[in-house]
């Protein structure tokens, strides 16, 4: 067992540093064989994150192999894969990096325990968060349901230092086959829309040091405002790669705390919105029906449209609401596969509000089109913007995306970015949303811009009407 493989199993995890399971598997001194697995769980995300994983994953065979290292590929059942390369390569133990939905947990539990039946050393590995949701609990021994108790709970816990990369991976005498990622295709769902979003990609773990490093130099100190103007470049912009794990949360929270000390205002903002991520996947590990149903079970007796083929809803797929902000937003995220924080709560506001559509639908729409998807804060935040989700924004708080484009958009930069329609000078960005959306939805930049399907002032009285009649 001490010279035999070990099988390191890449998920979420797509980098180097900061890499606990890679740096005890190198730390024993035995050949490692990293492999990336296209199962169940990778052939069921959506489009923009499944072609995003395919992004991630070939760009970490890269960094592997510039440390004499590959990735090895291949497609099937989890524990099928994992059992017939042990059975090629002889190696004796299989590590991993833990991820937290129900999927995950259900699959490597039966891998554990497969394995280690079989005299495998089968281990997880912590990585993907600061504190293991079963490790903070309330005085009482439960689990928080609201987010300033959790902060406090956390703000003044030890989060461990980033570990270095490895100087070197130790590999096999021998690789075992490989599958060719691009044979995957994994985006074929993209269709046109890819080559329109990769420019957009900021793909791997050095250009997430990068970001950090410059958000920490340039941007943190004005965090706190900046972080609400859409039509600026102020946010951290590391979603994706927390996403994908291309950065650790470890990494961010030092260099965070670097900046609180440094006296940096909006330092400890940005330290709240990762302990905000801890939270959602905090209630994902305790209450797992916030990933589908109405965390507040009152709310599965709210009156909510459930057809995703309103004509409504296809209004705000298609960013053609009439509702400047709604749209503008809309379309960020088709082009570039993200949307700014501010868009997101407007427009899951106005769907789950003003038209009175089940944030399922929105949630199943972000989970096809977003590149930084990630199922705990996509879930908690649709349910916090719909009002059935814990800590969520009170259910009678309807935003006015009309008086919120003019708080956080004063100057149109936003909007004139992302809408073309009306305009004599087109900006280059909303130009590509044409080139991105599906053929069949014939849009096309000299449209004229629509009449709003549902009035600000008019969803509003809609919503408050609904929210005083229900019955519960």
């Amino acid at each position: 067992m001490s010279s035999t493989p070990i099988i390191l199993w890449f998920r979420r995890d797509f980098r180097l540093s900061d890499h606990p399971a890679l740096r005890a598997a190198c730390e024993t001194g035995r050949p490692v064989i990293p492999v990336a697995i296209r199962d169940k769980s990778v052939d069921d995300l959506g489009a923009a994150p499944k072609w995003r994983w395919g992004l991630g994953a070939a760009h970490l065979d890269g960094s592997l192999r510039d440390k004499g290292s590959r990735l090895i590929y291949r497609s099937g059942h989890a524990l099928d894969v994992l059992q017939a390369l042990i059975k090629e390569t002889g190696a004796g133990a299989v590590y991993w990096t833990r991820q937290y939905d129900p999927c995950a947990i259900s699959r490597d539990t039966d891998v554990k325990s497969t394995l280690k039946d079989q005299d495998i050393d089968a281990r997880s590995f912590g990585g993907h968060l600061m504190f293991e949701p079963w490790t903070t609990e309330t005085k009482t021994g439960g689990f928080y349901k609201v987010y300033t108790p959790f902060w406090n709970a956390v703000k003044g816990r030890d989060v461990d230092a980033p570990l270095s990369t490895p100087g070197g991976i130790p590999a096999p005498d021998a690789w075992p086959d490989s599958e060719v990622i691009e044979d995957w295709d994994l985006g074929a769902e993209m269709n046109r829309g890819a080559d329109v979003v990769r420019p957009f990609v900021q793909l791997g773990e050095q250009a997430a040091q990068s970001c950090l490093g410059a958000f920490i130099a340039s941007k943190v100190a004005g965090y706190v405002e900046g972080r609400d103007i859409p039509g600026q470049d102020r946010t951290s912009n590391l979603s994706e790669n927390l996403a994908l794990g291309e950065i650790s949360a470890h990494q961010c929270w030092h260099a965070g705390m670097r900046a609180r000390e440094e006296g940096k205002d909006g330092a400890e903002v940005f330290l709240k919105e990762l302990v905000w991520r801890e939270f959602a996947y905090h209630l994902m590990h305790h209450t797992p029906r916030i990933l589908d149903q109405n965390w507040k079970e009152d709310w599965d007796a709210f009156p909510w449209n459930e057809d995703a083929r309103a004509s409504e809803v296809w209004a705000w797929k298609k960013g053609r609401t009439g509702i400047r902000f709604v749209d503008a937003a809309m379309r960020e995220m088709y082009v570039t596969g993200r949307m700014h924080n501010r868009g997101r709560m407007i427009v899951a506001s106005y769907l789950t509000k003003h038209l009175l559509t089940h944030w399922r639908i929105g949630q199943a729409w972000f989970d096809d089109c977003l590149i930084d998807w990630d199922p705990a804060s996509n879930a908690m935040g649709w349910q916090w913007s719909a009002g059935s989700g814990p800590d969520a924004t009170p259910y009678f708080r309807v935003f006015n995306p009309v008086t919120q484009l003019d708080k956080f958009d004063k100057n149109r930069d936003y909007v004139s970015r992302w809408i073309a329609e009306g305009r004599s000078n087109k900006h280059d960005d909303a130009l590509k949303f044409f080139e991105a959306i599906p053929r069949h939805w014939a849009m096309t930049p000299d449209d004229d811009y629509p009449d709003p399907i549902v009035p600000a002032d008019e969803g509003r009285k809609r919503a408050l009407s609904a929210y005083e009649n229900r019955k519960f």
